[in-house]
C-alpha cells in the first residue's frame, strides 16, 4: 500500500540537490538529485496537474463550453 505524503523539502548542495520526502507518520527518506532530475520531476507534475485540472476544479465540458460561448 502506498504511503501518504506528509511533506517534502528540497535543498541545494554543492553537487546538486537533496530531496527530503516525509510520510504522514514522520518517516523521512532522502534522495540526491541533479538539476536535470528535478526538472523532469517538475515537468511530470505539471503535465499530470494539467490533465487533472478540470476534474480538480469541478468543471465539466458543458460548463466549459458555456463559458467559451459568452
Amino acid at each position: 500500500m502506498a504511503k501518504v505524503l506528509g511533506q517534502f523539502t528540497i535543498t541545494q548542495e554543492a553537487d546538486g540537490y537533496l530531496l527530503h520526502v516525509e510520510d504522514e507518520d514522520g518517516e523521512t527518506v532522502e534522495y540526491s538529485a541533479t538539476y536535470e532530475q528535478l526538472d523532469l520531476i517538475s515537468e511530470a507534475i505539471e503535465e499530470q496537474l494539467d490533465l487533472d485540472e478540470e476534474e480538480a476544479l469541478g468543471l465539466d465540458e458543458d460548463e466549459d463550453e458555456a463559458v467559451d460561448d459568452e
